[in-house]
């Protein structure tokens, strides 16, 4: 009985240790190469109540491929009177070219998926994004809508 014990037991040794080394064949241990992932997060002016805290992160760069160039949005209303839940967008966003009085500005355009509207960002430098409106033009109090990179 303790026979087999010991072979049962060296057994299961040799089969665990046969699956420590990992996989093997061909593109086995590359590494993924992941896409360039970079968060904005801000808080806007409401109406209606406190602000809008906002979080833009998107994935892949001006070199990826459209469909690698996702993003999340997530909204929340700060202090609102009718307590509206979270929005949450999910999308693809592109490059657009800067307007005729801003022609080498850095535009982001983000298209959820489903509903939800457009939004249109101006890239100020590496570190602040802007909200502008969809015709591209910067907002009157655009220092109040800026996002700052994490």
């Amino acid at each position: 009985m303790q026979i087999r014990t010991l072979l049962a037991g060296s057994a299961m040794l040799a089969l665990l240790a046969g699956c420590a080394t990992g996989p093997t064949g061909p593109g086995a241990g590359a590494p993924e190469m992941a896409e360039p992932e970079v968060t904005y997060q801000g808080t806007l002016p409401c109406r209606n109540c406190d602000g809008i805290d906002l979080n833009v992160t998107l994935v892949g760069d001006e070199q990826s491929a459209p469909a690698e160039r996702t993003f999340d949005l997530e909204a929340s209303y700060r202090g609102h009177p009718q307590n509206p839940p979270d929005e949450t967008y999910e999308g693809n966003w592109v490059l657009l070219d800067g307007p005729e009085e801003m022609p080498n500005a850095t535009i982001y355009e983000l298209t959820p998926e489903g509903d939800g509207q457009i939004y249109y960002f101006l890239r100020l430098d590496p570190q602040t994004l802007e909200l502008i409106d969809p015709n591209l033009r910067r907002f009157q109090n655009n220092e109040m809508l800026q996002l700052k990179r994490l």
